[in-house]
């Protein structure tokens, strides 16, 4: 256990004091994102430990601050009570116990009674052999926990559960403990990769947060990726919903074009006969290039809210941003709703305040409508009819649509990204978030998304083709960060 040392708090202090240039020379960048979550240096991904707690939205995610690649995790802390307003702290949970010195893995919060309890994953790689695979062999996955009573003090590390807790046929690679309670028991679902590498959720029970017992796997009759990363399970408008991310899943027709996916699936589970039936029907949860491993909690208000990493792992493509010494954001909070069996997804309603000086504009078969220069909007389409359109998004990077197809397109400016598509019955409205470097994109009121890190940086907004409505554009103001 000695390739990797561990890191503690008063390392990251002494570090951070030392390294004023580098934080200047991020944010100098010009393509950091003014209305996304991002790092302040180096590495962001996974959203962990979401959840309101008295009144306060706290926002955890993977990090590593000292270099832009992601070589040893931490988890960074967001807060906000509006999502348009944030204070970002120092980091809270280090890897410096024996049960995390690799790496402080994803994980999740559930508050109750008046404190936050976290679960992670504490990442252990062991070094005495040589022939160590790290993936049956030579890791230790354990499952972590422990208490807060305001989202910044954290009690002792509580080990829960380790590698000899799982059952007998996994590999190394369980990780990502994600908590629902239901009927007065609590679940706890993790990602899972079994010995012959078939992706699953394993599912464990507890009366009191704090002693678990094996309960249930949920996966596929047929093997679906060989490891399902990052589990959620969560009632959606009345229907149990499982969101996790299978690895290792082909292409199919338009669908699974990413290297890693992240799907929907419906399930019916009987939790008092232990006895579920899983929807065959398996969704993408977003279209685009840059979505992975999201997370999503409850609020005070009682919206399932959604927020993902704009990124993924072992993807082709790059992102210019490491030159700059950072790389990666965290995508918008997004509502969640389920309607006529599909996940629905749409920007907060907070957002609306982002939004400044309004243009409108029409749109009518053949004519081309030139709609402006910027690089930093929103846009709403509403499409009376259409049968073929191409939408300018920045020059470059367009939205075309024809025979059923949803294309998005991001020619030049995607650094190493190319072409993403969905199939349509017909094209109703667009709703598009356009920042410095990234694109959401939701299509007939959020049925389904595009998200998409992209470059280059001259704007152009236009649309043509076979169709008709109007396009309302918004300049944008940004988020308001605060560093503690």
């Amino acid at each position: 256990m000695k390739k990797y040392e561990k890191v503690f708090k008063a390392d990251y202090e002494k570090w951070y004091r030392e390294n004023q240039a580098y934080r200047e020379q991020a944010a100098a960048d010009p393509d950091r994102l003014r209305f996304h979550l991002m790092p302040e240096t180096g590495w962001l991904n996974d959203p962990n430990g979401l959840c309101q707690f008295q009144g306060e939205y706290h926002i955890y995610y993977q990090f590593t601050p000292f270099e832009p690649t992601g070589e040893l995790k931490l988890w960074g802390h967001y807060t906000t009570r509006d999502f348009i307003h944030y204070e970002g702290w120092e980091p809270v949970l280090f890897p410096d116990s024996d049960l995390d010195a690799h790496g402080v893995y994803s994980g999740s919060a559930f508050a109750e009674d008046g404190r936050i309890h976290y679960f992670y994953t504490g990442n252990v790689k062991y070094f005495d052999r040589e022939d160590y695979d790290y993936i049956m062999t030579g890791r230790g996955s354990n499952t972590i926990h422990c208490e807060s009573e305001d989202g910044f003090h954290f009690s002792e590390k509580e080990l829960v559960m380790s590698n000899q807790d799982y059952p007998a046929d996994m590999s190394c690679h369980i990780r990502d403990p994600k908590i629902y309670k239901r009927n007065g028991i609590y679940y706890m679902v993790l990602g899972a990769r079994d010995k012959d590498s078939r992706g699953e959720v394993l599912v464990y029970c507890s009366e009191d947060l704090k002693s678990w017992s094996y309960f249930n796997r949920i996966t596929t009759k047929e093997p679906f990726g060989y490891m399902w990363e990052c589990p959620d399970l969560f009632m959606l408008d009345g229907q149990l919903c499982l969101i996790c991310c299978p690895q290792g899943v082909k292409p199919q027709g338009l669908e699974f074009h990413n290297v890693h996916q992240c799907t929907v699936m419906k399930l019916d589970y009987d939790f008092e006969k232990n006895e579920y039936t899983l929807d065959p029907e398996i969704r993408m949860a977003d279209r685009g290039f840059d979505f992975y491993a999201p997370q999503t909690f409850e609020d005070e208000k009682g919206r399932r809210i959604l927020i993902g990493w704009m990124g993924i792992p072992d993807a082709d493509y790059t992102n210019p941003t490491v030159e700059a010494g950072w790389q990666h954001a965290l995508t918008l909070p997004r509502e969640l709703h389920m309607k006529n069996g599909r996940l629905y997804q749409t920007p907060v309603a907070e957002l609306l305040e982002l939004r400044g000086e309004k243009r409108s504009f029409a749109f009518e078969n053949g004519r081309a409508e030139a709609m402006g220069c910027e690089l930093v909007y929103e846009a709403e389409a509403d499409f009376q009819e259409c049968r073929q359109m191409r939408m300018t998004l920045r020059k470059g990077v367009s939205l075309n649509y024809e025979e059923g197809i949803l294309t998005l397109d991001l020619g030049d400016c995607g650094s190493g990204r190319t072409t993403r598509q969905v199939k349509l019955e017909e094209l109703k409205n667009l709703r598009i978030f356009s920042d410095t470097s990234s694109l959401e994109i939701f299509v007939n009121d959020g049925a389904e998304v595009f998200t998409t890190r992209v470059y280059g940086r001259e704007g152009e907004l236009e649309i043509l083709g076979e169709c008709k409505g109007t396009v309302d554009v918004y300049e944008m103001k940004g988020f308001v960060v605060e560093r503690k």
